[in-house]
């Protein structure tokens, strides 16, 4: 390479070099530039902002490389290199310029670059200032990025002249009012003023208040209803402040020096509160539907609204049942649906394909559709109803005739335990997502489930109802066909209601029994059943198992019933394994026996001997309130002005029984004007007629028998006579 390519090599690394180290001082500092003009004006502008400090950057690193020309080459190599002699301008000299001593400097100095090692003749980069300014670039960045942004303030509402008040004169009057209503981002809402300073507003509106008194008074505030006050802050001539809408309420104001009327006016705020979403089942018609012959997939519809918003996207929550008795599985999944329409109203369609989820004979499916609206900052969700595909069983299965009438131990009718066990167990493991009046609501409602099963086992060993809904074995001609037990599972129905059935002939044949003919009325219009008696079909051994799982099934109702899932557990597997033993039962045997009813005396009939009977006279008793309190303020009421009523305790009883009240705020309104103005006997009558409404009705009077007219009494009379 000659000494002239190895200098243009060397000069151009320099000029590399020296552009870079500018790039890098003057290029730490768009970071920052960008960072405020986006504070500023936006992420827009600082783009532009960030190009154009990118395109001054290269500018001056471009003019610092052009600074390094042939007269700073020769500089530096004259500098850096001791063998140039001083001499480096003869090598950039034209030839014929050049005198015999010269051109033979610039041969040597030629076969020197030639032959000696490369010169680096880059400038030295200052590190510390390059650190130190990177250092100030990022604080500066760091600063617009979390520096606090003050908010915007909104521009107050237009003030609009306040209702004249008497006052005399220095007394701070209401001149001018406004209220602006801001109803949350998620409503869709516009803001809006209000002249007035009450009205109606979503949950969760913000409220801005804008005052002006005159002359001025030395503080004001606003009182609301429930002990809570917001004072109002001084904007020059105004005076101003802001509040969430929460719930309903009544506020007044309160400045200091305010003339009497102008402090006790009430002025009422009502929400108008968040509506969850409203679902419908457009397809499948009904909630339980048959699997047609031959069907392949299952379509559904559903419609969803909302006052203000339906989430685009569902929830479809698909079970499938399999099995029977105690070997019941269930198999979940979900699929998430996108919804058509408008914002308020969507429609969610979808076709279930059978063969995908491994629908089979004898199974279920089960879908629920889980839809949430856009509130904010917590959604609220909507639950269709559960819609059930079912594949009915085999007809051939089922027994007739006389097999009907021996059949293993109810394989189908112990079978719910398990479910109580699975809600409880997941009902803890949810614990943390429930607060703790709704813990114990869902705790309860596990444990009703539980008392209902116990009474239908109950039954079967002969112990009562308690009030509660039949048991399958009922006679009743809807429970003739072999169905699903009450938690949706297949199966057929227990062997003690077939056998029952069998006993009778309830058939078209049977002979409807002539009027008057004896027992005619019991064969007609009842059952001779006794439905104790299937307490005596089960084995000492078998009842006593099943007793066993009546007292463990009571422990557990008694701790959920309590909140208690965790303590019920226990005794609800205990009561699990007793059912689960009295399953492995051979066989049990319905006899067919006939009602025993206690034999009627034909002798008394119609003869008005009363002798042996009890009298059921009982005694009448004072009726008393449930909750007298009411009655009692109602009656003070009626008192002269002069009798003190008992506001602290209208006030309590008011907190404490909010949902009995149509509207609470009206209660509080009337109790205010009654306690600023005690002797008023229009706000008397004003509360008096809001309790009338919640006071108790009282008892129905009890009529006496009628003795009857004069003929009436003659046949009464005679009955005696003619016994004798």
């Amino acid at each position: 390479m000659s000494a002239a390519q190895r200098i243009a090599q060397w000069h151009a690394r320099a000029r590399r070099s020296r552009a870079a180290y500018l790039a890098c001082v003057c290029g730490v500092w768009l970071l920052p530039l960008a960072a405020w003009v986006a504070r500023s004006y936006g992420a827009g502008p600082a783009s532009a902002a960030a190009a154009l400090g990118a395109a001054a950057v290269g500018w001056r690193a471009w003019r610092g490389a052009r600074a390094l020309d042939r007269q700073w080459l020769r500089r530096r190599l004259d500098a850096l290199r001791a063998d140039m002699d001083d001499s480096a301008d003869l090598l950039f000299a034209d030839d014929a310029a050049l005198v015999g001593l010269q051109r033979l400097q610039r041969a040597r100095l030629q076969r020197r670059i030639e032959t000696a090692p490369a010169s680096d003749l880059r400038l030295p980069w200052n590190w510390r200032s390059l650190a130190v300014g990177a250092s100030l670039a990022l604080a500066l960045a760091a600063a617009a990025a979390w520096w606090p942004q003050p908010r915007p303030q909104a521009p107050g509402p237009a003030l609009s002249p306040a209702p004249p008040v008497a006052a005399a004169p220095g007394q701070p009057r209401l001149v001018a009012q406004a209220l602006r209503i801001e109803p949350p981002a998620y409503t869709g809402l516009p803001a809006r003023d209000e002249p007035a300073l009450e009205g109606r507003a979503a949950e969760g509106a913000r409220l801005r208040w804008r005052l002006r008194f005159q002359p001025q008074p030395a503080q004001a505030a606003l009182v609301f209803h429930d002990g809570e006050r917001l004072p109002l802050r001084r904007e020059g001539e105004d005076w101003s402040a802001q509040r969430t809408l929460a719930k309903s309420t009544l506020y007044r104001i309160d400045a200091s020096g305010a003339p009497p009327a102008q402090a006790r006016r009430l002025y009422r705020l009502d929400v108008v509160p968040d509506r969850p979403p409203q679902l419908r089942v457009l397809q499948p018609e009904r909630g339980l539907t048959l699997l047609a012959p031959g069907q392949k997939a299952w379509p559904l519809a559903f419609e969803a609204s909302d006052d203000y918003g339906v989430a685009a996207t569902a929830r479809l929550r698909i079970t499938l049942v399999q099995g029977s008795g105690e070997q019941i599985s269930f198999r979940e999944r979900s699929v998430d649906l996108r919804g058509s329409g408008n914002a308020r109203a969507k429609r969610f369609v979808h076709r279930l394909d059978l063969a995908t989820l491994g629908y089979a004979l004898g199974d279920d499916l089960i879908v629920q559709l889980s839809v949430s609206d856009n509130r904010a900052p917590q959604a609220q969700t909507a639950l269709s109803p559960s819609l059930i595909l079912r594949w009915p069983a085999d007809a051939g299965s089922e027994a007739t005739g006389i097999e009907g009438m021996v059949k293993t131990v109810l394989p189908a009718y112990f079978r719910s335990q398990r479910q109580i066990i699975i809600d409880a167990e997941t009902l803890i493991a949810q614990k943390r997502k429930f607060d703790g009046e709704s813990f114990e609501k869902k705790s309860d409602a596990i444990g009703v489930d539980q008392r209902l099963l116990r009474l239908r086992y109950g039954q079967f060993l002969g112990e009562e109802a308690e009030g509660e809904p039949k048991l399958p074995t009922s006679d009743s001609e809807d429970d003739h066909d072999h169905g699903r037990d009450g938690d949706g599972h297949a199966g057929h129905e227990p062997s003690a209601p077939a056998a029952a059935h069998d006993d009778h002939d309830h058939g078209a044949a049977a002979a409807k029994p002539a009027f008057g003919e004896e027992g005619a009325v019991l064969e007609e219009f009842g059952h001779t059943h006794d439905h104790a008696e299937a307490a005596t079909l089960l084995d000492p051994q078998t009842r006593k198992l099943l007793k066993s799982a009546l007292d463990q099934m009571w422990q557990s109702e008694l701790h959920l019933r309590q909140g208690q899932p965790q303590r019920a557990l226990p005794f609800a597997y205990k009561a699990l394994g007793f059912i689960k033993q009295v399953q492995q039962a051979s066989r049990i045997y319905l006899a067919r026996v006939g009602p025993e009813l206690p034999p009627i005396d034909e002798s008394r009939r119609l003869s008005g001997d009363r002798a042996g009977l009890a009298r059921r006279e009982d005694a009448l008793t004072p009726a008393t309130a449930a909750d007298p309190l009411p009655a009692r303020l109602w009656r003070e009421l009626d008192a002269p002005a002069s009798q003190p009523v008992d506001y602290a305790a209208l006030e309590r009883w008011l907190g404490a029984n909010n949902e009995r009240v149509a509207d609470p705020l009206a209660f509080a309104a009337a109790l205010s004007a009654l306690r600023d103005r005690p002797d008023c006997g229009e706000c008397r009558a004003r509360l008096r007629g809001l309790l009338w409404p919640l006071l108790q009705r009282p008892a129905a009077a009890v009529r006496a028998r009628a003795a009857g007219d004069a003929r009436d009494r003659r046949y009464l009379d005679g009955l005696p006579q003619e016994a004798r």
